[in-house]
């Protein structure tokens, strides 16, 4: 693991969404970006590379950066430990995942079959290659997690977007040029957790989405009931998040989307003494704020904890933890999340999100692709 030092006295802050900086898109685009509108219809939209967004500015990251609160030592008992979990996401009828192998993966995303690169991949195949070549849409080029490319359409030209729908949540899937589609499929073990939890409240839980990219996680907490805070740094993730509150014709739930720097964010709601019941936070491992705010996972990844720390409310229900594209184990966030709920009580669990294969009708479990690492805190 290439670790940086944490330097938790002068971390510095951020918070552009993706699996990279932009978007989940992860990501995360990854999970996060800047373009102020989307691609025009029939074309593939995406976000600026955060590589392409390092090399914008000649600045330092020393003024691009804002300095972070100092995190002092916690006392007390760590929480108890569960490790290795894993948490499974198997077909449903929105998604699944049909076969892996050679590096690449073939998945269901609502009336498409889409092929799109994938590191983890390191099996063959094991559907045949006609199978295959039956994809909607293919995602060709930089094969990087950050990398731009496009979009081929073997069968017929596809507009930008189209309908879906996960956790009885209706939004819209997206070809972006980061090869991600709006939606982390694997994080839909975490949101059927916040969706039992909000249910089985008996009252509004406030639920705070940090990077929160296209917003379907927002809209499975609000349609359980919950109030949610949505914070991305992107003003197109924004965007498209408000496009998918409508398509789950959700426009008057309580959803405050709220397009700002994650930490600066943060920040100021422990200073005003603002509290939730749950907190999910996806950073990526690089990024910039609407302001050129720098983050970077290891060095700002302890500060951001520790203030989610202290706007969790005396009764929450947990603190959740997404670490996308990074050369680390999970138990090295695991210890972090532990070390950060010192004197809480409760219990951490940590381990990696999968996916399990389903074949072409989603009914006859494979293999199990990786896909992230995760942390949870829950109370008990």
């Amino acid at each position: 693991m290439k670790e940086k030092d944490r330097r938790s006295k002068n971390a510095s802050v951020t918070a552009a969404k993706g699996r990279g900086a932009e978007a989940r898109g992860g990501r995360h685009e990854p999970r996060h970006p800047s373009a102020k509108s989307g691609a025009p219809k029939g074309k593939a939209g995406g976000l600026p590379s955060p590589k392409a967004a390092a090399q914008k500015s000649p600045r330092s990251a020393a003024q691009e950066s804002t300095p972070a609160r100092s995190i002092e030592p916690r006392s007390g008992e760590k929480p108890a430990e569960t490790v290795p979990l894993i948490l499974e996401t198997v077909p449903t009828a929105g998604y699944h995942l049909i076969d892996s192998g050679d590096g690449e993966k073939l998945e269901q995303y609502g009336p498409y079959r889409i092929v799109r690169p994938e590191a983890q991949a390191l099996w063959p195949k094991a559907l045949p290659a006609a199978v295959w070549e039956k994809a909607d849409a293919i995602f060709t080029g930089d094969t990087d997690e950050d990398g731009m490319g496009r979009w081929r359409f073997p069968r017929e030209a596809l507009g930008e977007t189209w309908p879906m729908q996960l956790l009885d949540t209706d939004f819209l899937g997206r070809f972006t040029s980061f090869r991600h589609v709006g939606v982390f499929p694997e994080q839909l073990a975490h949101w059927s957790w916040m969706k039992d939890q909000v249910a089985a409240s008996g009252r509004p839980l406030k639920v705070l989405n940090l990077f929160g990219y296209t917003g379907v996680a927002s809209l499975v907490a609000a349609k359980a009931g919950a109030e949610v805070t949505h914070v991305d740094a992107s003003k197109k993730a924004i965007g498209w998040a408000r496009e998918n509150q409508a398509m789950a014709r959700a426009e008057k739930l309580p959803i405050r989307w709220i397009c700002d720097d994650a930490m600066k964010f943060i920040q100021r709601e422990e200073r005003r003494g603002s509290r939730y019941d749950i907190i999910l936070t996806d950073p990526p491992k690089f990024g910039r704020g609407p302001n050129g705010e720098v983050w970077q996972l290891f060095d700002h990844l302890a500060a951001m904890l520790d203030i989610c720390r202290e706007i969790l409310s005396p009764d929450a229900r947990g603190l959740v933890l997404t670490a996308y594209s990074i050369r680390a184990s999970f138990y090295s966030i695991h210890e972090l999340m532990r070390e950060t709920m010192r004197g809480r009580g409760g219990r951490v669990e940590s381990g990696e999100l999968i996916i399990r294969e389903g074949g072409l009708d989603g009914k006859a479990p494979g293999r199990a692709l990786s896909t992230s690492l995760f942390s949870r805190w829950v109370p008990k």
